[in-house]
This record gives C-alpha cells, sequence and structure tokens, in this order.
C-alpha cells in the first residue's frame, strides 16, 4: 500500500517546505523506499509558464515536458527521480479541468460545486502520480498558507483522501514559524499553536510540526508546541537555518524526521547517508574562489535562475572550488561600461529569458568574453546572443537580430514553423528531445557520448537560412536533433569554453552529479 504524505505551512509563506519535503524524500529513498513528490499550487494559473519570473521565480520544466512550480527543482535535485505532468497541479488547471468536463455533460446535469466535483478532481491528480510512478511514499507540499481562501479547496481535498486510504497510511506534517523576539530574547510558540489549530479547524490533525527559525528555539518550546497542538513530542522536529542547502537532510535526519516518520506509516528500512555524507564532506572540501558573471534580465530576483544557480554549486563540488556569483543587469551593459561591469570575472553565463528588454547588453557581454577569451555559457536565450554577436561582429551580417526582438533585420534566429499564430501559455518546445553531437567538439568533451538527451523550453531557435554563411565565418554547429536540422548547441573558434545550448541542462543537474556543461564550464573558469 502507497504511504501517503502531505506538507502544510503555517504562520508566513517562504519557509521551506519544500525543501523539507525534498529532504524527507530524499532521506526515504536512502532508507531503499520509492519515491515521488507533488506541489498543489492554489494560484489560478493553469500552470507558471507565463508568470513573469521576477514575480514566482523560474518555471521549472519536467521531462515529459510540464511547465512547474520551482519546488520541483528541489525534488529532483534531493531525491534524483524524474518528475512528471502529475507533479504539479494549480487551482486553476482543476477548475479549467471540472469546467471542461462540465461542458462535455460528464457530469451528467449535475450542479457543479467545489464538494465533490473540485475536490474529487484534485484526489484523483494523487492517484495518476502514484500509478504513474509506481511510488511506495507519495510527499505532496501544500503551497501558501494556512488560512488562505484559495487553498481551502486543497486541503479539504487532501483532508477526504486519509480517510478512503485511512489514516495509517497518511500522515501530515505541518511546517511552522517560531519566531525570535529580539527585545525579551525568547522564541515565542503562539504563532504555531495558532497556526495548527487554523489547520484543525479544517478536519486536518498533523501528526508532526517542524519548527523553523534560525537557531534551535528549545526543547522547551518544543515540549509546549507538542502540549498545545496535540502531537507526541517527539513529533515536534526542530529545522534551523543551514549554511548549506544540502545538509538539511543529515539535519533533520539528526533531530529525528525520518525516524518518527516510519514510525507512523510502519516502514521499516534503516536509513544510509553514506553517500550524501560523502557529498557534503566534497562541499565542505573547496577551495579557493572562481567569480563568475550571471548576465540577465530578471536579477533583481535571483529565484528567477535558480535552477542556474543551484547547478552552478554542484559543479563547484565536482571542480573543488567555491563559486563566487556576480549579479550583472543585462539593461546597465553598454559597449562603453561592458569592460567595468565585467571586471575581474573568470566565466560569464546568460541564461534564458523571453524579449527584446536587456538584450544588447546581453550580446556586448558575449562579445567581451568571446574576444577576452572568458569561458562564455549560453543558455536558451544566452544561446541565440551567441549567435546573434558571432553574426554581427565575426560573419558580417551588421543587422543580425531575432524574430522575436524586431520585424526587420536578418533573422538568424526565429520563430519555429510550428509555433505561428499560437496561443502562450504550453505551446512552447517543452520537455526532453535527443541531440547528436558533433565529434571533436566541447560538446562531445563534456558528454563523452553521441547522443544526449536534455529538455527544452523554448519557441524561437537558430534559423536554417544562415547555416551555411555562419558556418564559413567559423560557428561551429556541434549539437543537432537526430535528422539534423534543428540546430541544438553552438560553439565559437576561442581559446577559451566558448558555447551555447538551445536546451535547459541546468534542469538535469544533481548535487551529487552535476550536469556536465556546468561542470566543464566552471572548471575552464577555474583555471583562467
Amino acid at each position: 500500500m502507497t504511504k501517503y504524505i502531505f506538507v502544510t505551512g503555517g504562520v508566513v509563506s517562504g519557509l521551506g517546505k519544500g525543501i523539507v519535503a525534498a529532504s524527507l524524500g530524499r532521506l526515504l529513498k536512502l532508507r531503499g523506499y520509492k519515491v515521488a513528490a507533488q506541489k498543489f499550487d492554489p494560484y489560478m494559473n493553469i500552470d507558471p509558464g507565463t508568470m513573469n519570473p521576477t514575480q514566482h521565480g523560474e518555471v521549472f520544466v519536467t521531462r515529459d515536458g510540464a511547465e512547474t512550480d520551482l519546488d520541483l527543482g528541489h525534488y529532483e535535485r534531493f531525491i534524483d527521480e524524474d518528475l512528471t505532468k502529475f507533479s504539479n497541479l494549480t487551482s486553476g488547471k482543476v477548475y479549467w479541468s471540472v469546467l471542461n468536463k462540465e461542458r462535455a455533460g460528464e457530469y451528467l446535469g449535475q450542479t457543479v460545486q467545489i464538494i465533490p466535483h473540485v475536490t474529487n478532481e484534485i484526489k484523483s491528480f494523487i492517484v495518476k502520480n502514484v500509478e504513474a510512478t509506481g511510488a511506495d511514499v507519495l510527499i505532496t507540499e501544500i503551497g501558501g498558507t494556512i488560512g488562505d481562501i484559495e487553498s481551502q479547496p486543497f486541503l479539504e481535498a487532501i483532508r477526504q483522501f486519509s480517510l478512503e486510504v485511512g489514516r495509517k497510511n497518511c500522515l501530515f506534517i505541518h511546517v511552522c514559524l517560531v519566531p525570535y523576539i529580539s527585545g525579551s530574547d525568547e522564541y515565542k510558540s503562539k504563532p504555531a499553536q495558532h497556526s495548527t489549530k487554523e489547520l484543525q479547524a479544517m478536519g486536518i490533525a498533523p501528526d508532526i510540526i517542524i519548527t523553523r527559525s534560525d537557531d534551535d528555539c528549545g526543547e522547551a518550546i518544543r515540549k509546549k508546541i507538542a502540549l498545545f497542538c496535540n502531537v507526541k513530542e517527539d513529533c515536534v522536529i526542530a529545522n534551523t537555518t543551514a549554511d548549506c542547502l544540502y545538509e538539511v537532510p543529515m539535519m533533520l535526519h539528526k533531530n529525528g524526521l525520518d525516524r518518527v516518520v516510519c514510525r507512523e506509516l510502519g516502514l521499516k528500512n534503516k536509513c544510509d547517508l553514506t553517500p550524501w555524507k560523502a557529498m557534503i564532506k566534497d562541499i565542505h572540501s573547496r577551495k579557493g574562489f572562481t567569480d563568475i558573471a550571471i548576465v540577465g534580465k530578471y536579477v533583481a530576483l535571483h529565484d528567477s535562475y535558480l535552477s542556474i544557480v543551484e547547478s552552478l554549486n554542484h559543479a563547484s563540488y565536482a571542480c573543488h572550488t567555491n563559486v563566487r556569483l556576480r549579479w550583472v543587469d543585462s539593461e546597465e551593459i553598454t559597449a562603453a561600461n561592458v569592460k567595468e561591469k565585467l571586471k575581474g570575472i573568470q566565466g560569464v553565463l546568460v541564461p534564458g529569458g523571453f524579449g527584446i528588454r536587456g538584450t544588447e547588453g546581453m550580446i556586448e557581454a558575449c562579445r567581451y568574453a568571446r574576444e577576452n577569451a572568458i569561458p562564455y555559457f549560453g543558455i536558451c536565450l544566452g544561446m541565440q546572443i551567441a549567435v546573434i554577436e558571432y553574426a554581427r561582429n565575426v560573419a558580417g551580417i551588421a543587422d543580425a537580430t531575432s524574430g522575436e526582438f524586431k520585424k526587420s533585420g536578418s533573422h538568424v534566429i526565429d520563430l519555429m514553423p510550428d509555433q505561428n499564430g499560437k496561443k502562450l501559455g504550453g505551446t512552447m518546445r517543452l520537455g526532453a528531445y535527443p541531440c547528436v553531437i558533433k565529434e571533436g567538439t566541447l560538446m562531445q568533451k563534456a558528454y563523452g557520448a553521441q547522443e544526449i538527451e536534455e529538455r527544452h523550453r523554448h519557441r524561437y531557435e537558430f534559423n536554417n537560412d544562415f547555416r551555411d554563411r555562419l558556418t564559413d565565418a567559423g560557428l561551429v554547429i556541434s549539437g543537432t536533433s537526430p535528422d539534423g536540422v534543428i540546430v541544438e548547441t553552438v560553439e565559437a573558434p576561442s581559446d577559451a569554453f566558448f558555447i551555447g545550448v538551445q536546451f535547459h541542462p541546468e534542469f538535469t543537474s544533481r548535487p551529487n552529479h552535476a550536469n556536465p556543461l556546468f561542470r566543464e564550464f566552471v572548471a575552464a573558469a577555474k583555471a583562467k
């Protein structure tokens, strides 16, 4: 019988419910269980695909092409399992499905209501995830904060679900802020008590409470929370701020989380932390610093590039160096100041994005890196920037641009043929596609393979009308679709690492095995 764990949050948002869920998933996997993860987001968007990254952070893409919440990136990095389209559900997606069924007459004339129609739709998504993954344990995080109007149908659905599968097969974990009041030099349990009371009013009694604070709030506070929130004393688990994200599973294990979870659910396997401890040791053995600039248009919110930052960290573990990031707003870069903006930088990374804003600054950063033999790594839009820069400054196509930026000019990057007239949401080239690698290239050196598979999220691509002119000027097309039509990766003749990829390699990087391109990029920057 599959075991189900539901993670909720109280008092404030941003407590790290996703990290708790991901860490628990890793601990259960280290106990030998097949683990799947899932995120329910209360917002009304169908998915985060059309949301501005500065509002909600990055969009994480699953292997099967779903545009999802960034927490799914944490799940995949910690648990090291590919998630699916059933791993993220929003209120918008729920109501969209219910209303389409109503229009199709599937409810046979019934009055469509939150209960049972919306809650049944949510419950069916839980079941579909288990059917798709064959998981022994499914961990589902409920986004938002207890008390939000939007999350009520999700809470009602999981309350019903726990009755249907039996409480012995279901566990509720509630993550609460325990604030520190500096004036009185004490931690306060009252917010956690009120949050738990709110959850109980919804018919859900948490089995485990995770106390979130910067430092240990103390045993007395945890005992008080256990007493007033009606949970066992050893089921109040401390979650304090860690120096490194990947230390959280070990901290939660030390504080007894996986032990009490397994006890409550009747799971018995022992936890072997040996491989995770070895990885943490590598993290702390890094020496020196490697300075890398992320040149992008969404740098105001670093979560916009969360998977890229984590992938650079993973590469730093493999290369035994500390990556020191410099966030550079591409709108502020000009030909006159690019040297100053990138002074002291050992590597330049231009990530993905949409629209013309800030792209001229990216082109200047790319040019500076290429001409000064500074390792350059362009991802999605960053690859397109590399093609435009090379076309302008090497191939002599002065008006080179992208069809996304201008209607006029030489569109060395243009709209994919099948994208004309399509609506924006969920219609891009999404998910994993194969890429055939050319021999003797940086791509082959990185992957050591003739064919790979990486995840995509783009609407524009290399325009083959300019293929011969650019390759005659020295641009190397190092990766294509199996039929050779779609250009996946380009490289420029340089004394340093210089590569652009149309896909998003950051989505497949893991802390214990860095993506090959990030590893080679950081190694080249370190050598620089």
